[in-house]
């Protein structure tokens, strides 16, 4: 496949960006999105100029790193996958595909496609953990009886890999998705109950510090998140609120 690129290009975050287009040729169907894009770097370096930058690590739709808007969706055309498991069968050739980092102002732009998510791991310092003393005292799995829906709703939400995904697409910039999943993980077990009132309530508080918005029931979040975390953890994130606040 032949495509035009037109690539988000920006130094720094207090620089002015701007969108640039790039020619990639024979592009195969079976590389992934990130490989077509080490192609264009390959070629950049190659003729001297710079690199785009973008994240990604694993490379296998886990670590929640890559983090593009193509052709304004959060990781592509695709459904239930992330940039980097988004494949260029899903393009054809002649397209023209427009490439931007995630869209908010909790996310500043690091260079170009890259992004600032600090904001999701101080919204996670704040409570998204337990506080156990397992150093020699571990306890076994089994040793605690739990509901299996309460175990496999916990385990849906816990398969959230914070991308921001979720925030990109929404029009409001709202990471309330993110945090009713980092919410309910704990508040359907019973080890997250000792510090559930806390947890909610200073979790809540940070995500409204770093500045993301409030959630309209658009239902966007659900729809473009690769690891299709439902809206309930939403609703369940607020009746905990709700429940700490009074």
């Amino acid at each position: 496949m032949n495509l035009t690129l037109k690539i988000w290009r920006q130094k720094d975050a207090s620089t002015k960006g701007k969108m640039v287009d790039y020619k990639v040729t024979e592009i195969s169907e079976h590389m992934s999105f990130l490989e077509m894009m080490d192609v264009l770097n390959e070629q950049l370096v190659n003729s001297g100029e710079e690199p785009v930058a973008f994240d990604h690590d694993c490379r296998e739709g886990i670590c929640g790193m890559c983090s593009m808007y193509i052709n304004g969706e959060a990781h592509g055309p695709d459904r239930g996958v992330t940039t980097c498991q988004l494949h260029m069968r899903m393009f054809k050739d002649g397209d023209t595909i427009t490439i931007e980092p995630w869209r908010a102002a909790a996310f500043p732009v690091i260079k170009d496609l890259a992004v600032d998510r600090s904001a999701f791991d101080r919204i996670q310092h704040a409570g998204g953990y337990i506080s156990v003393n397992t150093s020699g005292n571990t306890q076994d799995a089994n040793a605690i009886p739990i509901k299996k829906e309460a175990a496999d709703t916990a385990m849906d939400a816990a398969t959230c890999i914070g991308c921001g995904a979720c925030v990109a697409t929404c029009k409001n910039s709202s990471a309330m998705l993110f945090v009713g999943a980092k919410v309910s993980q704990y508040a359907l077990l019973p080890q997250g109950q000792v510090e559930a009132a806390d947890r909610v309530r200073n979790m809540v508080a940070q995500m409204d510090l770093e500045g993301f918005g409030n959630c309209t029931n658009t239902g966007a979040c659900e729809v473009e998140c690769p690891k299709g975390i439902s809206l309930d953890n939403i609703a369940r994130m607020n009746r905990e609120l709700m429940k700490a606040s009074v």
